[in-house]
């Protein structure tokens, strides 16, 4: 983090992380001072995905020669890596100051501070050479945002999957109502043939087909990056050799053709998301899953999935420059370090709560949550470190979406320990935030979003006809 780009202690810092340093706060003050007497100017981030869509971002930084223009490098590298996270992107235009452009050209290349990113969103999600490209503000693309509308089609007779790492569901579903469901334990991850994975998912399929006298279309939910019912990365799919990964990419057209219907597969957390949409009967909701990891999922203001990355794990929220380190992409201070079973692990230890190592992550993550239930305030301190951390991190977020509910939800928000992030997130709100707060609902899943599962609000995402 470049020194002159002000990092701001929170008034509520978590229990358990004094040198916690928001993002929020850190551009808002950023922002502050870059507009006082009319200094700022504007600086338009454009980020093209497949099919020439544009994502844009506008705000404000220092002009060239100005005292402080070097704190412009600070904050813009952490808002463009919360972008590229957040709606994905292959070509990145910069249009501003050249010096922030080649600044962030020179980072997010292949022998950069974030070549993870640029290898990643270039040849792993979006099949391309990565680049930036540094322009003036009228010289980045408008903005194309050409997704297609998914989700909340009930009609006809559909099926709905939802694969996980351990088991996978599926739904008939007639009309809006499930017929007939099925879970089935199966082992995704280790096995190395993808005709494992398409027979899998085509059993299941097939024995929910058998319950309706018709199929009119096909909806899936998986945990991973899918982008024009193409498998891009996914935890699934992790056994699968190299060599191989190209009948894994194609997976989902190949079940589309043999089941000859629309078919549509997204990411699980954009699936929670719709379903807490549709229990709500509202739009602008943001689900966040704290589980092995933090999942994330959108709809937006008019009730659509976007079709943005929304991997909220490898979104920056701390700019603290000795934040944890995420082992995969290397960087520090994103939400997979703060929202997951992995905060829950790295917040015990500052207490002496050790979990037995030979069990598995769930099973530590349950001991801990044992030591919760039963009343112990060194165990309350962490789910209490949280709720402070989400309370900064909401803030954060509503200025990359339009808000009017966050849907908390993962294996981590379970027992007492929702009620304390929750209580915590929204005290932080309350008192740094005021109009977020007027704005925003927080809130557990209630039983009306338990009543739309997973597999059922997949089964909307196609339209017919």
């Amino acid at each position: 983090m470049n020194p002159s780009f002000t990092l701001i202690a929170p008034k509520k810092p978590p229990p358990l992380d004094d040198l916690f340093r928001p993002a929020v706060l850190a551009n808002h003050h950023f922002l502050e001072e870059a507009n006082l007497g009319g200094t700022g100017i504007p600086l338009v981030i454009g980020l093209e995905r497949l099919g020439g869509e544009i994502s844009r971002f506008e705000t404000l930084v220092y002009p060239e020669g100005h005292d402080r223009a070097d704190a412009n490098l600070g904050y813009i590298e952490r808002i463009l890596k919360f972008l590229l996270w957040q709606r994905g992107g292959w070509k990145i235009y910069v249009g501003g100051p050249r010096s922030i452009g080649e600044y962030l050209r020179e980072c997010y290349s292949a022998n950069g501070n974030r070549s993870f990113d640029y290898h990643f969103m270039g040849e792993d999600v979006y099949e391309k050479t990565f680049s930036v490209v540094p322009c003036d503000p009228a010289d980045v693309p408008a903005a194309s945002e050409r997704g297609k509308p998914l989700g909340g089609h009930l009609d006809g007779c559909r099926i709905g999957f939802d694969l996980g790492a351990s088991d996978r569901k599926v739904s008939a579903v007639i009309d809006g109502r499930a017929v007939f469901s099925e879970e089935v334990v199966w082992e995704p991850k280790i096995q190395n043939d993808p005709e494992y994975h398409c027979r899998e998912i085509m059993n299941s399929l097939k024995k929910a087909a058998e319950q309706m006298p018709r199929v009119d279309a096909i909806g899936g939910s998986a945990a991973g990056i899918y982008i024009d019912n193409r498998v891009r990365i996914a935890s699934l799919f992790r056994g699968i050799p190299k060599e191989r990964y190209g009948e894994v990419r194609s997976l989902f057209h190949r079940i589309q053709d043999e089941m000859g219907v629309p078919l549509e597969v997204v990411n699980d957390g954009d699936v929670t998301a719709l379903a807490g949409s549709m229990s709500l009967e509202d739009v602008g909701v943001l689900g966040i899953a704290m589980g092995s990891s933090e999942a994330g999922g959108y709809v937006d203001m008019e009730g659509n999935i976007t079709g943005w990355l929304n991997e909220l794990a490898f979104a920056p929220v701390d700019y603290n420059p000795l934040a944890p380190e995420d082992e995969w992409s290397g960087d520090r201070g994103v939400g997979a370090q703060y929202f997951s079973q992995e905060c829950v692990f790295r917040l015990a230890s500052k207490v002496g709560i050790e979990a037995p190592g030979e069990i598995s992550k769930a099973a530590q993550l349950e001991y801990v949550q044992e030591k919760l239930e039963a009343g112990e305030a060194r165990a309350e301190l962490i789910w209490q470190s949280i709720g402070c951390y989400l309370g900064y991190a909401i803030a954060h977020y509503a200025d990359f979406y339009n808000l009017k509910h966050v849907l908390l939800l993962g294996r981590c928000t379970s027992g007492r320990g929702g009620m304390l992030i929750l209580d915590g997130a929204t005290e932080v709100i309350e008192d740094e935030f005021p109009s977020i707060a007027a704005q925003v609902n927080i809130q557990l899943p209630d039983e009306g979003s338990r009543r739309i599962g997973q597999a059922i609000a997949a089964a909307s995402l196609p339209a017919l006809g």
